[in-house]
């Protein structure tokens, strides 16, 4: 399952992933993971969450960030949620076609081995292919 939260900078993204990785933190079963662009997020998320800084890895494509799903699902199969900030900055892209391919694909790695996903992307709503539309 993958849920998009997607909008122009300053429309309170952030702010909402932090609650969601918060109470994920209380009421997930499993492991929850936060990548993000940088770690701005250290401070304000609760300190059972794995918060990944993606500079480290230079995930700068999606092929790169679906092996490295792909990776941390195979080391812990205790992963319950993933949280990945800021989507399109991460990998240096704009919202096209290979994002929308990138979702489908965590969609289906989500259902196939029972994790959750939560995506944010900064751009304008209507920058959504028809098919990132579903999991607005």
């Amino acid at each position: 399952m993958v849920r998009l939260i997607m909008g122009v900078k300053g429309s309170g993204k952030t702010k909402q992933l932090i609650e969601l990785i918060n109470n994920a933190a209380k009421d997930e079963p499993g492991n929850v993971v936060c990548v993000e662009a940088n770690r701005t997020m250290a401070y304000d998320i609760h300190y059972h969450i794995r918060l990944i800084d993606a500079q480290e890895y230079n995930l700068d494509s999606y092929e790169l960030f679906r092996g490295f799903i792909s990776g941390l699902y195979a080391g812990n199969y205790d992963i319950s949620h993933v949280f990945i900030d800021n989507l399109c900055k991460t990998i240096g892209r704009e919202v096209d076609k290979d994002t929308e391919n990138f979702l489908n694909w965590l969609d289906a790695f989500g259902e196939k081995n029972n994790i959750k996903f939560t995506v944010t992307i900064s751009a304008d709503l209507s920058l959504a292919t028809d098919g990132m539309q579903k999991f607005l």
